[in-house]
């Protein structure tokens, strides 16, 4: 078996996959608000875009960093691994958390220069409302179960998939789009575009992440209700990614 990666590594893997995660989301919907003023049609391209994006950067960065690209999912995976050895160290999440934030905000700042956009442009789409926060709160919950889940039962391998396949979902079921990401909530922050938020919007965002994230932990650890097998814990390393949500 090949080394483990340093920090140093991981985090820049970190970094770029998240910046290139924002990219694709705030980029794709820059994108269809130019080709289509059907809201449904620009709601359509910019989700198929980032389910594409987020298997195809979770294949990618899996084996490098684990592919987390989001500080809900780095907390659980520290928070679970705490007893068993098998997680995140305290220094780690914080590297990785910073990170990830660094990158998100990376990103959208490359999707509004590919677009001709002001480079930082603060965004005024205010996202301010009860059923929003539920939404990001039922979205992460649902994420962190999803990649908890896989890892503690020696699946791995379909994180790209299932992972990509839950936010594609939640785009469509959640009132809020299923930001599902503390980080690349920060980086939406930073563009005036179709998938922005306003600054004062994101603070309670990340707030019902965060509590969504430990809602979704219990819930996986409650299913499976033990901690992965000697012969699972090289697997479940590459099966804790984001984003993603996106």
């Amino acid at each position: 078996m090949s080394a483990r990666p340093s920090l140093v590594r991981r985090a820049t893997a970190e970094a770029v996959g998240t910046a290139a995660l924002v990219a694709v989301v705030v980029g794709s919907g820059i994108q269809a608000t130019r080709l289509s003023r059907d809201v449904g049609v620009q709601l359509l391209a910019n989700s198929s875009a980032t389910v594409l994006g987020l298997a195809v950067l979770i294949a990618w960065f899996g084996p490098l960093s684990g592919a987390h690209f989001n500080p809900a999912v780095s907390l659980a995976d520290w928070l679970a691994g705490r007893r068993t050895g098998t997680g995140l160290t305290l220094p780690e999440l914080g590297a990785y958390t910073t990170a990830q934030t660094a990158g998100a905000v990376a990103g959208a700042v490359l999707a509004n220069a590919m677009f001709a956009e002001p480079l930082v442009a603060w965004s005024g789409r205010d996202r301010s409302a009860g059923h929003l926060w539920l939404s990001e709160a039922v979205a992460t919950a649902g994420l962190v179960a999803v990649v908890s889940g896989l890892g503690r039962t020696g699946r791995g391998r379909l994180a790209p998939v299932a992972v990509a396949a839950w936010i594609g979902a939640a785009y469509w079921f959640t009132s809020s789009t299923s930001f599902a990401n503390p980080a690349v909530t920060v980086g939406r922050a930073f563009t005036d575009t179709f998938a922005g938020i306003a600054p004062a919007s994101v603070a309670p965002f990340v707030a019902a992440q965060l509590l969504g994230a430990l809602a979704g932990l219990g819930l996986a650890l409650g299913l499976t209700g033990r901690a992965p097998r000697t012969a699972d814990r090289a697997e479940a390393a590459t099966a804790l990614p984001l984003t993603a949500a996106h």
